[in-house]
């Protein structure tokens, strides 16, 4: 937290009722700043109310007990906490968006949209509200000054639990007044740190479920949502124009997928195209599944756009490395990406991150595979 070294600062946490959040408010409270917690009511909690409601609060993506248990934490820390009410916001920013991405073929991240359009964007309204310098989350990235003074966004130290990706979207103005003081931690640091200062949650299991589907039955949401937009069975065909059988409705597919597809072959059949349009499943063999680049949408800067002759490393995927690349900028205002090699997968609907060494330099949304 080389940021706050040196100064007291009114900072606002958000609280989430998991470890890792609430050893941030717990670091921050015990080197003297003026800690306030504050959990986002997303999805599913109608009947919390917010602890003041002449102030509308929006809070977690988290279950009654996370809200208990952020609750919990801040009663033991002696420090103020609120919750509010985001539901609207996040139903119609993240899972109304979800929906209409799996309706139309694509495969979505609902975790980066609602921190760019939902999380940040509001706590920071509400942070600036209460007067307070800065807002901490517990996500594992790091934030440092470059030369010029300018906050720069960072690979958390623990690749293992870098959560950069998800955060590459986020506004570079915003960037300014967000802190993450676990990005030098790995997670079983942040544990032990959370079991000194006696946290009760600092065993908590993780939940690696999507808030809005804690049972991570994709298809059966979806069906419960939209069952009128999602066409249901189709035909299978391969990249040369066979027809090898039907799907069970193109929502249950993404483009990568070998598992599932019920297709009996010497070698195996990868998903390589999802046309929602034609109802049609395309599939080939693995090498047809390799891309040479791909363009994106909705780009965002967080430092300037490299020369085209600049080597990138481009990451598709939260658990991608990353493969090196150049980019160049397309005529509709979108971004080209030409990868040095291959790479695996390229699925529309999925974020597009770009790092230059282990910073953070900008983000987009796939939009599809350049050639294969």
């Amino acid at each position: 937290m080389k940021r706050l070294e040196g100064k007291k600062c009114k900072v606002v946490v958000a609280m989430s009722g998991g470890v890792d959040s609430s050893t941030v408010a717990g670091l921050l409270k015990e080197q003297g700043h003026d800690v306030i917690g504050i959990t986002m009511k997303l999805y599913d909690n109608s009947d919390l109310e917010p602890e003041i409601p002449e102030v509308e609060f929006t809070g977690t993506c988290c279950s009654l007990d996370d809200v208990s248990d952020a609750r919990r934490v801040a009663d033991q820390l002696g420090i103020p906490f609120y919750v509010g009410n985001y539901e609207k916001a996040f139903m119609g920013a993240v899972v109304n968006s979800f929906v209409d991405a799996y309706a139309a073929g694509r495969t979505p991240n609902p975790c980066v949209k609602c921190n760019d359009v939902v999380k940040f964007r509001s706590l920071l309204v509400k942070a600036r509200a209460l007067g307070a310098d800065y807002l901490a989350t517990g996500h594992y990235a790091r934030t440092d000054s470059d030369d010029e003074g300018n906050v720069v966004l960072l690979e958390g130290r623990d690749i293992q639990k870098d959560q950069s990706y998800f955060l590459a979207g986020i506004p570079k103005k915003s960037l300014q007044r967000v802190i993450f003081p676990l990005g030098d931690m790995t997670k079983d640091e942040v544990r032990a740190e959370a079991e000194r200062l006696g946290l009760a949650v600092a065993r908590k299991p993780e939940s690696q479920d999507i808030c809005f589907i804690p049972d991570n039955n994709y298809a059966g949401f979806l069906e419960s949502k939209a069952p009128d937009r999602l066409r249901g069975s189709g035909p299978i065909i391969s990249v040369e124009g066979l027809s090898l059988g039907k799907h069970k409705g193109l929502h249950r597919y993404t483009v990568g997928q070998r598992k599932g597809l019920g297709i009996a072959a010497p070698e195996p059949y990868y998903v390589v195209g999802i046309d929602a349009k034609e109802n049609t499943l395309t599939v080939g063999h693995r090498q047809d599944a390799y891309a040479s680049g791909l363009w994106a949408s909705e780009i965002k800067w967080l430092a300037d756009m490299p020369l085209s002759d600049v080597p990138v490393r481009a990451r598709i995927r939260h658990n991608d490395k990353g493969a090196m690349a150049t980019v160049s900028p397309r005529d509709d205002g979108g971004l080209n990406v030409h990868f040095k090699e291959p790479v695996l997968a390229v699925t529309p609907g999925q974020q597009l991150a770009l790092y230059d060494g282990r910073r953070v330099i900008g983000s987009g949304t796939i939009e599809g595979p350049l050639s294969a």
